[in-house]
């Protein structure tokens, strides 16, 4: 056998070998995250899909649907408790990420979301409730509000994407969504990357702010870093800007009332690109800009968001005034 030949197959050898490596480290720290942070809720069946969701208190049904890269989690560790003092709140996981599995393999689009998280809530009782996104969520809540009209009471919109922008998708979505890239790089950072480095990520979108004490430990950094995660997450932002082009046009439509609640620090989801268009979009929307926060306002400042959610209730009649 020439020399060539068996260079090439020790090569495709080797390589094989380092694939199937990488994938047992990936396995681990997919399993290893699970294990330390399992569901906090139900799986909930809605047309044949699972969807994972957390419910506590009571009152008016509201529900909350979390960014990108998130999960329940971001939501529970401290607004959803407090707000099961006053309301019913149902937080969702959105497909693909935390406990909810992928609807397709291209990323679900904001409407696909909208209609399945809304089916969920309505399975839970929710028929009409009062719907909070946060960031990539306030998209999914818009398309919830302008596709789902009959089964929404108000919408609380949290730094959310709302508006088209003129900035490029950055290398690491554009590669990890790639239809050939995606598949090879995501296994590497599964099975490489550390959840510290998740960690550092959360630390900077909460800047010019401290992440709360006790929240990286609560969030379950490494969820982010399974390969479904990383590819559904990589394919929904990759995505977003043509959903919003597609949508925006239409917020006129919105009648139910609308809270929205923004940093001026935000350098993830600038104010003055979204949420004051949107502000002016919508009828007799309230608009609650926050000097000096950054993209993370419900935990930031969260009185700011409660009042925000305690005013869209009273708007829509759920709640009588303070």
């Amino acid at each position: 056998m020439p020399l060539a030949v068996k260079s090439l197959i020790l090569l495709a050898a080797c390589l094989t070998a380092l694939w199937g490596w990488t994938q047992h480290r990936a396995r681990s720290h997919e399993a290893r995250a699970e294990a330390a942070f399992p569901p906090e809720g139900q799986i909930i069946t809605v047309q044949g899909h699972p969807v994972h969701a957390v419910v506590m208190g009571k009152g008016p049904d509201l529900v909350l649907i979390h960014g990108a890269s998130g999960n329940t989690r971001d939501l529970t560790f401290d607004l959803a408790p407090r707000l099961a003092q006053d309301y019913r709140v149902i937080v969702l996981d959105r497909p693909g990420l935390g406990y909810t599995p992928r609807i397709n393999r291209t990323g679900a689009t904001i409407t696909q979301q909208a209609a399945l998280l809304q089916e969920a809530a309505a399975q839970l009782g929710a028929d009409k409730p009062i719907v909070l996104g946060h960031s990539y969520g306030g998209a999914v809540a818009l398309a919830w509000a302008v596709t789902q009209p009959d089964h929404i009471a108000a919408l609380v919109n949290i730094a959310g994407a709302a508006e088209p922008w003129d900035t490029g998708l950055s290398t690491y979505y554009r590669v990890l969504s790639h239809p050939v890239l995606g598949p090879l790089v995501i296994p590497l950072l599964t099975a490489f990357v550390p959840d510290s480095r998740v960690e550092k990520a959360v630390q900077e979108i909460f800047a010019p702010q401290e992440p709360p004490a006790g929240y990286m430990d609560h969030i379950g950094a490494g969820l982010t870093l399974r390969r479904h995660s990383l590819r559904a997450n990589a394919l929904q932002r990759a995505n977003l800007l043509g959903e919003i082009e597609a949508l925006h046009t239409r917020y006129a439509e919105i009648s139910v009332p609308v809270e929205i609640v923004h940093g001026t620090a935000d350098t993830t989801v600038g104010v003055s690109i979204h949420s004051e268009p949107l502000a002016a979009q919508v009828k007799d929307a309230h608009l609650t800009v926050l000097d000096g926060v950054g993209h993370m306002p419900h935990h930031s400042a969260p009185e700011a968001v409660v009042s925000a959610i305690n005013r869209a209730a009273t708007r829509a009649g759920l709640r009588p005034a303070d």
